[in-house]
């Protein structure tokens, strides 16, 4: 066992332990089925990543290999800094390693958590920043793993954060039909981020889309909207879903 697992799992409590399988859906037939947890909330996490900030790509890798949820999360909160720093400083070759890192070890990227406190920090940035990397970045949309397409979704996060929407946009209507609830949420969460930077922008998404979206993408992009528009959108999707024999 690393240092810093010994260091992580002094943070560790029953109860956090038992409410972690709970709220991360462990159960059998759940998305998070065979996950194990020790029990260390992310405040906590973060200082021991702090602590450990200097760890080699090795032990990163030891680290996400682990079974142990926290152990994964704790490698992403020392790597997502680290490529952070790389930008700062435009070391272009480090940023290529980091993300090289990132993309290989994906796989182990394997729970909506670990997707959204890295995806847009590392591979999001590093597509951003080298257009000759974005087609990698967004095939991942089109992947049979879940969690791929939820990085490639989420990690348009840093595009957005940058006034950009075309990517965002792009793979919310490629994951218009997808089958997972967890790919909606985070498709409509994007939408409502370009939202509140471009409402026009959204709006002609929706204007087009509303009518087949899935409705948990369809709440979580309006949620930010005044309630006139809410409700119109809301209309248009309720309509479109009724039986022909229903409807007007």
């Amino acid at each position: 066992m690393l240092p810093a697992q010994k260091v992580l799992r002094k943070f560790a409590t029953l109860e956090n332990k038992r409410i972690n399988e709970w709220f991360f859906k462990t159960g059998k037939g759940e998305y998070g089925y065979g996950d194990r947890f020790i029990g260390v909330k992310i405040p906590e996490n973060r200082k021991v990543a702090r602590q450990f900030s200097a760890l080699p790509l090795r032990d990163l890798k030891t680290l996400l290999n682990s079974p142990i949820h926290e152990d994964r999360a704790l490698a992403l909160l020392i790597l997502g800094p680290r490529f952070e720093i790389a930008l700062k400083t435009k070391n272009k070759p480090l940023q290529k390693k980091l993300f090289e890192f990132y993309f290989s070890n994906r796989h182990r990227v394997n729970n909506w958590d670990l997707v959204d406190l890295s995806a847009p920090s590392i591979a999001g940035a590093f597509a951003f920043h080298n257009p000759s990397a974005r087609k990698k970045f967004l095939s991942l949309a089109s992947s049979k793993s879940m969690w791929d397409r939820r990085i490639a979704m989420v990690g348009t996060f840093y595009f957005i954060r940058n006034e950009r929407f075309k990517e965002t946009l792009q793979l919310a209507e490629k994951i218009l039909k997808d089958p997972e609830d967890l790919m909606h949420k985070a498709t409509g969460w994007m939408l409502r981020e370009v939202g509140k930077r471009d409402l026009t922008a959204l709006r002609a998404f929706l204007d087009i889309h509303a009518s087949t979206m899935p409705r948990t993408m369809l709440r979580y992009a309006i949620e930010k909207m005044n309630t006139s528009e809410r409700k119109r959108y809301l209309a248009r999707r309720i309509k479109s879903s009724r039986p022909d024999s229903l409807r007007a």
